[in-house]
């Protein structure tokens, strides 16, 4: 196939790296990418054309940059792709001032607005009969005088996750566990103390480490029809303040009634492109309960495209080749991991996950996506194996072995 187009990546982070790979390994093209830091995964990559520019998520400075790109490949389709939620923002509210070259696969920015506020979307699930867990959303003027109707502990996250880091403050997390009434009203305090204005979701603590935990990424074509989906189990997540859950550790596996459950969500409502699902399976009711939507793929999405399902194929399918696009719902088992082995098998306790680890790495069934043959230059590869030595030091103080 003539490659008559041009991958636009926004970000800097492993969800963008993962996407550029996604696209050299299927089309051999090298995207180009525009992220904030001369750092990270994406720096000195020999598989994309990236540029560090500090103001690539302000309105301004990111319109003029694909209007630009643009202009500069006027006969090239452009396939412009967030991979972080102020960018996807940015596409979607932008996408009546893109030129006709630009293909932005985003749904309209009102419903990304309600879909990516958590109490919104609570709301839609509610309506669509997908399972959440018991939820109470809490209001500024409320201060301390509101009255729970469950028990701790409790999980305290923002309601509006892009607000909420537009004000930083020394205790920030991305979500809270509180044990108690007074833990909760204090890290309610220090939210609202910092300058954030909008809800806050307060839920139920759902029992169960991270091996509970479930990802859901789908990709819904043009015409709002789910055409791929991938469940991946959990067995490790990141425990850092601001990396707390962020999957480390994924094996697909295949639950048909989960699956339909969430494919009649987003074909209800029309939605397109990429979505992903944060789950945890709750022992209590044996029910697997939504926490939020990504409109986007998530940062881990390439345990997808390693267990056959590549992202990058969707999306040129369906736009630039324009054919329908065949069903494909992710069977086979296969493990994608970001950390090395030794955290891997130290951290994630049941041993029957480590025995089905052991299997798929001697089957070679496994990937991390930053190690790539590809892209395997020398200042590259010893900056990715300090980051990945790091990682036992992370864990060892936040989980402390």
């Amino acid at each position: 196939m003539k490659k008559n187009f041009i991958p636009l990546l926004f970000a800097g982070d492993i969800n963008v790296y993962s996407v550029a790979r996604a696209f050299h390994e299927a089309y051999g093209v090298k995207p180009f990418v525009y992220g904030k830091y001369p750092t990270g995964p994406c720096y000195k990559s020999k598989i994309m054309n990236y540029h560090p520019e500090p103001k690539a998520d302000q309105q301004d400075t990111f319109l003029s940059l694909v209007l630009d790109f643009a202009q500069r490949h006027a006969q090239e389709k452009i396939l412009l792709i967030g991979c972080g939620d102020s960018y996807v923002q940015l596409i979607s509210a932008n996408k009546d001032k893109l030129p006709a070259n630009v293909i932005a696969p985003y749904i309209p920015i009102q419903m990304m607005d309600d879909l990516i506020h958590k109490e919104k979307f609570y709301a839609m699930c509610e309506k669509a009969g997908v399972d959440y867990p018991a939820t109470f959303v809490h209001k500024k003027d409320m201060g301390a005088d509101f009255e729970m109707p469950f028990e701790g502990p409790f999980i305290v996250k923002p309601a509006n996750g892009i607000e909420y880091w537009r004000h930083p403050f020394a205790t920030q997390k991305k979500v809270y566990k509180a044990d108690s009434r007074e833990e909760l009203e204090s890290i309610l305090s220090d939210i609202y103390g910092a300058g954030y204005e909008d809800s806050i979701i307060i839920q139920d603590f759902i029992p169960g480490d991270d091996t509970f935990m479930r990802v859901l990424t789908n990709y819904s074509d043009k015409q709002g029809q789910v055409k791929m989906m991938c469940l991946g189990h959990v067995l490790l997540e990141e425990h850092t303040p601001h990396g707390i859950g962020n999957h480390a550790v994924i094996i697909t596996e295949h639950n048909e009634q989960v699956e339909a459950q969430f494919k009649q969500l987003l074909e209800s409502m029309g939605y397109i492109g990429f979505s992903n699902f944060d789950i945890k399976y709750d022992t209590r009711d044996g029910k697997y309960k939504v926490f939020e939507i990504n409109t986007r793929q998530g940062r881990s999405n390439f345990y997808v495209t390693g267990a056959g399902a590549n992202v990058a194929r969707c999306l040129v399918e369906d736009y630039v080749e324009d054919k329908p696009l065949t069903e494909h719902f992710v069977r086979n088992r296969h493990l994608w991991l970001v950390v090395p082995k030794g955290v891997a098998f130290t951290y994630i306790k049941p041993e029957v996950y480590k025995q089905e680890m052991r299997e798929l790495f001697a089957a070679g069934k496994w990937v991390n996506p930053l190690f790539y043959k590809e892209d395997s230059g020398l200042i590259r590869r010893l900056k990715l194996l300090k980051s990945q030595l790091g990682h036992y030091v992370k864990f060892k103080k936040y989980l402390g072995k």
